[in-house]
C-alpha cells in the first residue's frame, strides 16, 4: 500500500457476485486494489449474515491481496479468533460490539494487523479517547451497519472533520481514518476532503452486475481520492 496522501481502496468482498468473484479478483490485481474489505456480521450485532470463516480461508488462497476485516459481531475477542488474520491485514472492530475493546485491540496487534475501532453513524468521537494507544484506524461508518446499498448519512462528513481535527489537536494524525458506507465517487470526494483516507467501495462506485467496465471504476474512483 502506498504511504502517501492519496487514498486507500478496500473493495467489500460482500458486493461481489460469487460468480463473478474471479474476474473481480484478477481485475483487482491488474488495477492495484489496495485490498479486500471483508464484512463479518453475525445476525445479531447487525440484522445481517454475511462472510464466514470458510470464505475467508478460500479467499486466502486465491487472493494475496491483504485483507481489510470489519467485524459487526457481539463477542468480538472471541470471534475474532475463528479467522485468519495475518500481518499487513487491517482490522475494525464495533466499540459499541463489546465491553472488552482493549482486550479486542490487544489481540489484533498480536497478530501483527493494523488495529482500528469502527464507529456507528450515532455513537460520538469521544468515546474511544482511552485506546488511542492502540490504533491504527478509525473506521467510521456513513450508513447504519447491516446492508449494502443504502444512502450516505449526511452528518459523517462533519463527523470525519471532526475526528481529522481532534487527531490532530492531540498528535495523533497517523491514525488512519475510514470511510464506510455509500462511497460513490462523489462522496469519496467529499470523504477524502474532509479527511478519509481509506474507502471502502462496493455497489455505489466500483462492484456491479457486471465486470464490464471494471477497470473504468477503479480509475474513476481514484480519481476522487486524491489521484
Amino acid at each position: 500500500m502506498q504511504n502517501n496522501d492519496k487514498g486507500i481502496i478496500s473493495v467489500s468482498m460482500m458486493c461481489v457476485r460469487l460468480d463473478l468473484t474471479m474476474d473481480y479478483l484478477e481485475a483487482f490485481k491488474r488495477s492495484g486494489v489496495d485490498m479486500l474489505h471483508i464484512d463479518v456480521m453475525d445476525g445479531t450485532f447487525v440484522p445481517n449474515i454475511t462472510i464466514g470463516v470458510d470464505y475467508v480461508k478460500q479467499l486466502r488462497e486465491i487472493s494475496s491481496c491483504p485483507f481489510d476485516f470489519h467485524f459487526m459481531v457481539e463477542e468480538p475477542e472471541e470471534k475474532m479468533k475463528w479467522f485468519d488474520i495475518r500481518e499487513g491485514d487491517w482490522v475494525s472492530v464495533h466499540w459499541e460490539s463489546t465491553k472488552h475493546i482493549d482486550k479486542c485491540m490487544q489481540y489484533i496487534k498480536s497478530r501483527g494487523a493494523k488495529a482500528c475501532v469502527a464507529l456507528n453513524p450515532g455513537t460520538p468521537i469521544f468515546m474511544i479517547e482511552e485506546i488511542y494507544d492502540y490504533l491504527d484506524g478509525v473506521l467510521l461508518l456513513s450508513v447504519n451497519p447491516g446492508f449494502a446499498g443504502q444512502k450516505i448519512i449526511p452528518s459523517v462528513i462533519e463527523k470525519v472533520k471532526k475526528m481529522k481535527a481532534h487527531l490532530k489537536e492531540i498528535g495523533r494524525e497517523d491514525i488512519t481514518i475510514i470511510a464506510d458506507g455509500n462511497m460513490s465517487n462523489e462522496n469519496s470526494k467529499l470523504m477524502y476532503d474532509a479527511g478519509a483516507r481509506i474507502f471502502v467501495a462496493g455497489t455505489s462506485s466500483i462492484v456491479k452486475n457486471t465486470i464490464e467496465g471494471v477497470d473504468d471504476r477503479i480509475a474513476a474512483m481514484r480519481k476522487s481520492i486524491g489521484y
